[in-house]
């Protein structure tokens, strides 16, 4: 039995103080601690009562340090230095002499309190305790240990040889001693720290796995594929996953967990598990690892983010979508009008003629629709300064594209795309012109975000011809057209829509008429959980764009994103969702409300969430 004193952490501890350290668990995320702590100069000690598993860590180091070996980033003899930090173990006793402890067993509360309490019976007194979860409370485990000013959480993400974030939760019982000396720890591993209290999810997977939720709950309504929900996220946001393939990356049974955690503190719907993950874990079906989830993948076996190559790759399943010469037949499609005169419309005009479509650009004047095609001769020409086109394909672009200062120009056209602003009033007396003055079997095609596409349809005699198409801005650089249909749309103009973004060179997705489509939908409660948190003084802005770009990969934070999309257009897509789906979870946070209301709107003022140098 070790010592039962009280432990002394009155002192901060220095970095190198922490320097034999114990991970319990050698799974995959424990594998990848012990890696990245023996690669860093501590001695390791691996703990896992499973032999296979221990072996199994082993190898793993062997083969990453032999990777790095061959691409000339350590020597030989300093691999040989790593392997010989790292040492195996079955039993929790040979973690008496560590400094710090890293619990890394599975997310059930018992099995962890089981660990804390044989390590509280081994380790000594001023050794610190640390339990790697991202779903269970820490305050509960710490209060259960005899020491729970030594426990702590240290939350670090997979695959953790790559991930750069570490969060260092503390709870109400934690000593700051020991929180700092993890904090430096963190930074001594070259990871960044970021300080949060004890809630489940912490901050980066508080905001991730409510947004995880909601897709997984979007594909169980059959609103969208699983294809196109993940090629809509990657695509129209850049992120570095689809969600329901993160889904299967992380294992459905551990994303259950975690929004159970998560509700249960809440009582937010946005957090209750969606049903289909309960019925995937109970049949085995837990992504990856079990060959098997939402996707079919060719070998069981834990993958991993695009940031490492190899892994379980997914193969075609019975839900795989349709082949190009299995859709229906379309109609042909050679001249295309665009509406509006704004960055939108002259962005979607520039696709189309590139692509050598014959296009009409009308405005309300020929004069805005002349300074729309000027604007276009802009983003062409620094096209061909970045030696992205040629002189000659810049000017073949541009003679065919046809400035016009009323709609009646559009009587030829096979295609229309309204891009003017997001008013339905003003969309819909747009669209009943063009049922007016656009010729039979024309398309027509609305790019609105939000608004409902039906009533664009219904403002016309011939509904069935009607169709969204919400290109991302800059039009020109996002590869994603959601394809929105109604109730009314024929399928031979779904079907020419969707060919025609491949002859644009962009990736369509399908989705009904419903708000916030796919990437709205998705994307705006995650900004605004992201408000709720500082609202409830959790986390800083700082600190929550850097944990959503450093844990999750994102482009951008969410503050930042907002900021650049406008606080305004952010606070009108909330309550159109809102509006839509009446839960009370995406009722616009208050703190959104108040920053429109007083003019903050980001970027576009000087200032939003942060301050701007005007322009």
């Amino acid at each position: 039995m070790g010592p039962q004193s009280t432990p002394d952490l009155s002192t901060p501890a220095s970095p190198l103080s922490l320097s034999t350290i114990a991970v319990v668990g050698l799974g995959t995320m424990g594998t990848g601690i012990a890696e990245v702590l023996a690669r860093a100069g501590r001695e390791v000690i691996g703990i896992d009562t499973d032999e296979t598993a221990a072996r199994q860590a082993v190898a793993t180091l062997e083969a990453a340090t032999a990777r790095a070996v061959a691409r000339e980033r350590i020597t030989e003899r300093e691999r040989q230095d790593v392997l010989a930090r790292f040492r195996t173990f079955t039993d929790l006793q040979a973690a008496a002499d560590a400094d710090l402890v890293i619990e890394v067993v599975p997310e059930d509360y018992e099995l962890k309190r089981q660990v804390f309490a044989g390590l509280d019976a081994v380790v000594r007194a001023d050794t610190i305790l640390a339990t790697g979860t991202n779903a269970l409370s820490v305050t509960r485990l710490a209060a259960d240990s005899q020491h729970p000013e030594r426990v702590l959480g240290v939350h670090f993400f997979n695959p953790a040889p790559a991930m750069k974030l570490v969060e260092v939760v503390s709870s109400v019982l934690t000593a700051p001693t020991a929180v700092a000396a993890v904090t430096e720890l963190a930074r001594d591993l070259g990871k960044d720290p970021i300080a949060v209290g004890d809630r489940p999810g912490f901050v980066a997977d508080g905001l991730l796995f409510g947004y995880l939720n909601q897709a997984a709950a979007m594909y169980e309504a059959k609103y969208a594929s699983r294809e196109d929900i993940d090629a809509a996220m990657r695509l129209g946001c850049g992120l570095p996953m689809g969600p329901l393939a993160l889904l299967d990356l992380i294992g459905v049974d551990t994303a259950r967990t975690v929004l159970e955690a998560m509700y249960a503190e809440t009582q937010d719907r946005l957090h209750a598990p969606a049903p289909i993950l309960g019925q995937l874990a109970e049949a085995g079906l837990t992504g990856r690892k079990a060959g098997r989830g939402f996707y079919t993948y060719d070998a069981p076996g834990w993958g991993h983010l695009p940031a490492v190559a190899g892994g379980s790759t997914a193969v075609p399943d019975a839900e795989s979508p349709a082949t190009a010469d299995e859709l229906a037949a379309g109609r042909a499609v050679s001249s295309v009008g665009v509406a509006g005169s704004g960055t939108m419309a002259s962005g979607i005009a520039e696709v189309f003629a590139k692509a050598g479509f014959k296009v009409v650009l009308a405005a309300r004047s020929l004069e805005k629709a002349e300074k729309a095609k000027a604007r276009i001769a802009k983003s062409l020409g620094r096209s061909v300064d970045k030696g992205r086109l040629t002189a000659e394909a810049r000017d073949t672009t541009l003679a065919s594209i046809t400035p016009a200062g009323a709609l009646d120009a559009f009587a030829d056209v096979d295609l229309a795309v309204e891009a003017v602003a997001e008013d339905l009033a003003v969309k819909q007396e747009l669209f009943r012109t063009l049922d007016k003055v656009c010729k039979p079997g024309a398309i027509l095609a609305t790019t609105t975000s939000s608004l409902p596409v039906v009533a664009c349809a219904r403002a016309t005699s011939r509904p069935e011809d009607v169709i969204g198409m919400h290109f991302f801005n800059p039009a020109p650089a996002m590869k994603l057209v959601e394809v929105v249909r109604t109730v009314l749309t024929a399928d031979e103009v779904h079907a020419t829509v969707r060919a025609v973004c491949a002859q644009v060179r962009k990736h369509p997705v399908d989705c009904g008429d419903r708000a916030g489509f796919i990437v709205n939908a998705l994307l705006f409660p995650y900004l605004n959980n992201a408000i709720k948190m500082v609202e409830e003084h959790y986390a800083s802005l700082d600190d929550i764009d850097a944990a959503m770009k450093l844990g999750g990969g994102y482009p951008m934070g969410p503050f930042e994103l907002l900021d650049v999309v406008g606080l305004d257009v952010s606070l009108a897509i909330e309550k159109v969702l809102h509006a839509e789906f009446r839960d009370p979870g995406l009722a616009p946070a208050p703190l959104l409300e108040h920053l429109v209301a007083a003019g903050c709107l980001g970027r576009k003022t000087g200032r939003g969430f942060r301050e701007y140098a005007r322009r």
